[in-house]
């Protein structure tokens, strides 16, 4: 047998058993006797076991003091800062509780999970608190125990462990990296990972500022401290960016807290200025001249231009161009879109042109590219060539070879100018004359310079929708020399034609029972037209004297079907109108009649013409004599019109006979 003595060595000087034990006896806490507590030991091996339950007993018992107390608690509260020195004094459990507790000594029971018994020394005999460990407020910020003096009475010690200054704020990652297009407004923000202290109060972050790294002072830093006491931190425009200049930024920013001295800490921000197209191509020269000979074979390289562009990438990527609607629109020259040199694209002719202004465009590849233009003057050098010329500038509203079908007599369809090459100014040694187009097309001048070609008669697209005329121009030289031009003509629409419907009529038939949906019979119009102008859309004439709202019909297919439940009875062959329209302007349109005959089903039962009938009859009728005549009125069609009827004869004087119908 091993005592409580065992495990607590004290106890009987603190509680002799013919006291505080008695009373926990007659408590009726478990104890039946001071030998009810002790625990079997058979050998020196249990006691390991028995050391293991200790905790358990001391809470056991302190439990057990607590229920017989006087019930009074008192509250003990102590600070610490800390840090301070391993065995650091923190105070005196009795100290100021002078009549309110017996004094030492104390039995201690730590709250469970306090750590009381790792980082704190205790002198029960005294009540004496002493640091056992180095405490860290960041690691555990107060400790809990129940001290019992002899009295019975519950001191309930709180060790709080005060915030030092202890830790510098910390930002989560060393560097960041941010971007910002060159283009961002002033005062755009971009939030940047706090620093976070483990420290309270002041020694919590207090600051931000950029250490270095802010050019021109191109940015600032603006704070705010939320609910959970971390200052949060976002970095502002502060003045203009332009990538061109500075491309890129590396801030280092600190944090510091409200330390004498404050503690630091520091995060570098990498701040990469994205390009934004600002900048337009700029050519090497803003006119170019060159000269080449007109027998130049096409792919004669002649000169380069040069443009650079200070964005980036895509934005800063040039490509050239001739622009056509100001210059080279017959594509004499043509232009390498990355080199930019320029070559002959067509056989030259001096005596057909002798300098040729191109503008040449270099555009970047930005999302909305810039661009800016050079001027190139290419002057072709004579060699003997006497080839005439032939310039057709077609009079269509997009210079295509093209007329419309309602052009009158007289309307313009091209201009032709025609030049000898053998004199820039003898026009009038050269003869114009046009062909094709089966004398619809004519050709006429006031100054045998300038060539109109002309419409002579009526067009009809939809009898001839294409023309070839061909244009020959003679010069009077022995032997004669000549060109010839070959022109395509298309002739445009105008909605002249409304759709034709493949009939004359149409007619279907459909059961009277049928239900709404079931298809009835497909109309078909076609239009000469071509394009919107030939776009059918199908309807139904709304016409309630022929029951037309029965019906309803497919606007692109034109298939009818049945709207609404028919009745045969109340119009047997309903007319219905269908109209097809085109979607020209204005549209053109077309009807049809389309007769539906209904085919009655057996729906209706007969109808006497009154529901009681009274006959008399003389006693001496023969037998076989009609004795009623009655009329029905069926609601079917003829094929269902036969009602069977029974009639009484006469057989008995005595009785009335009425009339029944089955």
């Amino acid at each position: 047998m091993f005592h409580l003595d065992d495990f607590f060595p004290h106890f009987r000087h603190w509680f002799p058993p013919t006291t505080r034990v008695k009373k926990l006896c007659k408590a009726g806490h478990g104890f039946g006797t001071l030998e009810s507590v002790m625990v079997r030991r058979r050998n020196v091996g249990r006691m390991a076991e028995a050391s293991s339950k200790r905790p358990l007993i001391m809470l056991w018992i302190a439990l057990c003091l607590l229920a017989i107390g006087t019930g009074a608690e008192h509250v003990r509260e102590l600070e610490v800062s800390e840090g301070v020195p391993i065995g650091h004094q923190i105070g005196f459990i009795g100290e100021f509780l002078h009549g309110l507790d017996s004094g030492p000594p104390y039995l201690i029971v730590p709250v469970p999970g306090s750590a009381v018994d790792s980082d704190l020394a205790i002198d029960h005999t005294t009540g004496e608190i002493r640091t056992k460990v180095a405490l860290d407020r960041e690691t555990r910020a107060s400790y809990s125990l129940v001290a019992i003096p002899l009295s019975g009475a519950n001191v309930r010690v709180v060790v709080r462990v005060l915030d030092e200054n202890d830790n510098a704020p910390t930002f989560p990652t060393p560097v960041m990296n941010i971007e910002f297009p060159e283009n961002t407004p002033r005062d755009v923000k971009r939030t940047l990972n706090p620093a976070r202290d483990l420290d309270l109060g002041r020694y919590n972050t207090q600051r931000y500022n950029i250490v270095s790294g802010n050019v021109n002072n191109a940015f600032r830093l603006s704070s705010h401290r939320e609910r959970d006491g971390v200052l949060y931190l976002d970095l502002q425009i502060n003045g203009f960016l332009d990538r061109e200049t500075i491309p890129a930024y590396s801030l280092v920013i600190e944090a510091l807290d409200g330390g004498t001295p404050p503690l630091r800490g520091q995060m570098t921000v990498n701040i990469t200025i994205q390009d934004v197209n600002d900048n337009q191509p700029i050519f090497n020269q803003s006119r170019y001249f060159a000269s080449v000979p007109e027998n130049a074979t096409v792919g004669t390289s002649i000169l380069q231009v040069f443009a650079t562009d200070t964005d980036a990438a895509e934005n800063g990527l040039v490509e050239y161009a001739i622009n056509r609607r100001q210059s080279d629109k017959e594509q004499m020259f043509r232009i390498d879109p990355q080199t930019g040199w320029i070559s002959v694209n067509k056989p030259l002719d001096f005596e057909t042109k002798e300098l040729h202004e191109l503008v040449v465009v270099a555009k970047d590849h930005g999302i909305q590219p810039l661009e800016t233009t050079a001027f190139v003057s290419i002057r072709v050098t004579d060699v003997n060539d006497n080839q005439p010329i032939i310039n057709v500038i077609f009079l269509s509203d997009d210079a295509t070879p093209k007329i419309s079908e309602s052009a009158q007599p007289g309307e313009f369809v091209a201009r032709i100018s025609v030049n000898d090459p053998d004199s820039k100014t003898e026009y009038s040694n050269v003869n114009v004359t046009l062909s094709g187009g089966d004398g619809r097309f004519g050709l006429t001048t006031r100054d045998n310079i300038i060539y109109l070609v002309i419409v002579s008669l009526p067009l009809d697209r939809e009898l001839q929708p294409n023309y070839t005329l061909s244009v020959v121009a003679t010069d009077t030289g022995n032997p004669p020399l000549h060109a010839s031009k070959t022109i395509y003509l298309r002739v445009t629409d105008i909605n002249d034609n409304a759709p034709e419907f493949e009939s004359d009529s149409y007619h279907a038939n459909v059961m009277e029972v049928a239900d709404p949906g079931t298809s009835v019979i497909q109309v078909v119009a076609v239009d000469r037209d071509e394009g919107n102008n030939s776009a059918i859309m199908y309807s139904l004439l709304d016409t309630p004297d022929t029951h037309s709202q029965w019906f309803q019909i497919d606007s692109r297919s034109g298939l009818i079907t049945t709207r609404a439940h028919i009745d045969c009875e109340t119009e047997p062959v309903p007319q219905l109108t269908v109209v097809a329209k085109d979607s020209g302007h204005p549209p053109l349109s077309s009807t049809v009649s389309v007769f539906v005959t209904i085919h009655d089903v057996n729906d209706n039962e007969p109808i006497f013409d009154q529901s009681f009938y009274n006959v008399s009859v003389a006693e001496n009728e023969p037998k076989g004599r009609c004795i009623l005549k009655k009329s029905t009125f069926p609601g079917d069609s003829h094929s269902f019109k036969r009602a069977k009827m029974n009639r009484c004869h006469a057989k008995d004087i005595r009785k009335e006979c009425l009339a029944n119908c089955c």
